[in-house]
């Protein structure tokens, strides 16, 4: 039977407790990770959000009606219990924050019952997720996630605190806007009063954010819900948060030194961890022709080499055909790796396939010097010397190469290095590499529309010096747009604005905008640009990214309190769902049945 907690109150959480408190009498709450009762006396490990600590129930100290209620306490139980501090009388417990003390009860009441959790609470459970996310307010109760839910909080707090002090103010914008259809696909809200018509979640606060800057409200920032309707991975959840900011009268270098400043106090004081600044810089081509990614892993070697010149007379006619349609042969040289057996080898040529490769060449080099390779009967000696040399290969590498189009030999190479990386274990957690990638291509072509596509948004600047390739060479304007990345992850991205309507208008026509249609989409921030606009420019974290890398999470998951699964359904409330007919009725839906 559920007791009441009248006339009781909390004085400590569990690890708030030490030897100082020896002697106290304190009151502490929570549930019940274990019971043993050792026959006369009984141990139980409390568990709260803040760690574990032992109480010790015997009868001459917390009385028979005690006692007998600690007798039938189980797992997950909910008790207050009332005693005093003791240096714990056995040996200490090293694993426990508090190891060196017990508390002796001299009252308990049972608030809550349990019945036998599904799964046990407790920390790098091997339940599987599915179990775990429907009951996920049990898989909350785990001590490493929440451990990651508060540190998660902290990087909150300190960004506010950083922000606010570097004159930041925070705003809320609206999360019912108007639907613009560039890019991800929208999240639809219908509306009861507008029949047929509909409002979107936003994809980013983007829009707002810019018209903020117009207002004149100067740096603003918000910890942003946002929403997108994409394929799920890892590291992607149909909705997010966003640490959203934007900045009046800047250039690149002024977004870059307040962010800089601003992973330095995260990192430094969350982690007592050094960045050291300036962070460094690298353009989006240089990042490609090195390591085959916008957001190269600096945690190891193995870059890309184009070796396009030294084989271009040779007869392997994998490479020969790819150089002669215009494409590139490039290799990483995965060092002392010349002895891997022929299956693993196998394995990687499966996985380079996986992103478009039509094979892997290889030649592993012996320890004599020689050479076994897939292709060295197309190659005369000089040239496989030659080959190993621009390889810089030495007795017991393994060099890999791709050859076809640039864009997919930057794919296969820079995803097989991320993979070798993995199976020779060089990616450590704690290793934190920060790069910005900056200058990244203003536009990108889709096959798949036939037209330029603005790699990041329509209001992204050209570089000034590009701009006059607009017209005639489009797919070489660069952007002031850059990213952050850190260990092979893009933490956020943002860029300098336009904020002339010369070159807003211009930009919306080379991705294919009539005027009609670029004011029924963007008319209000259009409207807004012709009664002054400042320069500004801004930036966006992936709030739960940071949040996984900072406490070295392999899923954002884990640092999100209720996740979506990959088909973005909820396991625990089972949304999405069917709604009632008559909510459909008043919002003028009907369900069609293919």
């Amino acid at each position: 039977m559920a007791e009441s907690m009248l006339g009781l109150k909390r004085s400590h959480r569990c690890t708030e407790l030490s030897l100082e408190n020896a002697g106290q009498e304190v009151t502490v709450m929570g549930w019940v990770q274990k019971s043993r009762n050792k026959g006369g006396i009984i141990f139980v490990d409390l568990r709260d959000r803040s760690g574990i600590l032992q109480i010790i129930f015997e009868e001459s100290d917390c009385g028979s009606e005690s006692f007998a209620k600690a007798e039938k306490l189980r797992s997950e139980f909910v008790i207050a219990v009332t005693g005093v501090v003791e240096k714990r009388s056995g040996a200490a417990n090293e694993n426990l924050a508090t190891g060196a003390i017990e508390v002796r009860a001299k009252s308990l009441r049972i608030l809550s019952e349990s019945e036998t959790p599904p799964f046990h609470i407790e920390e790098n459970s091997r339940t599987k997720e599915e179990l775990r996310l429907k009951y996920r307010f049990l898989d909350l109760r785990r001590p490493d996630i929440q451990r990651n839910l508060m540190f998660r909080s902290r990087i909150a707090i300190l960004t506010r605190q950083f922000l606010a002090e570097e004159g930041f103010l925070e705003i809320e914008t609206p999360t019912l806007i108007k639907s613009t259809p560039e890019g991800a696909r929208d999240y639809l809200v219908p509306s009861r009063v507008h029949p047929g018509s509909f409002y979107a979640l936003p994809q980013s606060p983007q829009l707002f954010k810019q018209l903020l800057m117009c207002s004149g409200y100067d740096r603003y920032f918000q910890l942003a819900r946002c929403y997108r309707d994409e394929d799920l991975r890892a590291d992607r959840q149909p909705e997010f948060t966003q640490i959203d900011m934007e900045m009046s009268f800047v250039d690149v270098d002024d977004v870059l030194d307040v962010n800089e400043r601003l992973l330095h106090r995260l990192f430094k004081e969350l982690l007592n961890v050094e960045v050291p600044l300036p962070i460094p810089r690298m353009t989006w081509q240089e990042a490609m022709n090195r390591f085959g990614s916008d957001k190269p892993d600096l945690r190891f070697g193995m870059e890309l080499k184009d070796v396009s010149e030294v084989v271009k007379d040779c007869e392997f006619v994998v490479f020969k055909s790819a150089l002669e349609n215009g494409g590139t042969v490039r290799g990483i040289n995965a060092q002392g790796q010349g002895a891997m057996p022929r299956k693993k080898i196998d394995a990687l040529v499966a996985y380079a396939k996986d992103f478009g490769a039509k094979g892997l060449a290889y030649v592993a080099i012996q320890e004599d010097g020689s050479y076994k390779s897939s292709f060295a009967k197309f190659m005369t000696e000089e040239q496989m010397k030659a080959l190993a040399d621009a390889m810089e290969g030495k007795p017991g590498d393994l060099l890999l190469f791709a050859a076809d189009k640039k864009e997919v030999v930057w794919s296969v190479l820079g995803n097989l290095r991320l993979e070798l990386a993995r199976q020779l274990d060089l990616l450590k957690k704690d290793d934190y590499k920060f790069l910005w990638v900056t200058e990244f291509p203003l536009l990108e072509y889709s096959e798949e529309e036939n037209r330029y596509v603005a790699m990041h948004h329509p209001f992204t600047m050209p570089m000034d010096e590009d701009w006059h390739l607009i017209d005639s060479d489009p797919g070489a304007v660069r952007a002031k747009a850059y990213d952050i990345v850190l260990n092979g992850t893009e933490l956020g991205g943002g860029s300098v604005r336009i904020h002339q309507s010369d070159i807003q208008s211009k930009m919306f026509e080379v991705l294919g905008f009539t005027p009609e249609k670029a004011q029924e989409q963007f008319g209000f921030l259009l409207d807004a640009f012709k009664y002054g606009v400042p320069p500004h420019a801004g930036l966006a974290y992936g709030f739960d990214r940071l949040a996984m890398l900072m406490v070295g999470a392999d899923n954002i998951r884990d640092v999100i309190a209720f996740p979506k699964v990959k088909d973005a359904s909820c396991l625990m409330t089972e949304a999405p769902t069917p709604v009632d007919e008559k909510q459909l009725q008043e919002l003028g839906i009907a369900i069609v049945k293919e």
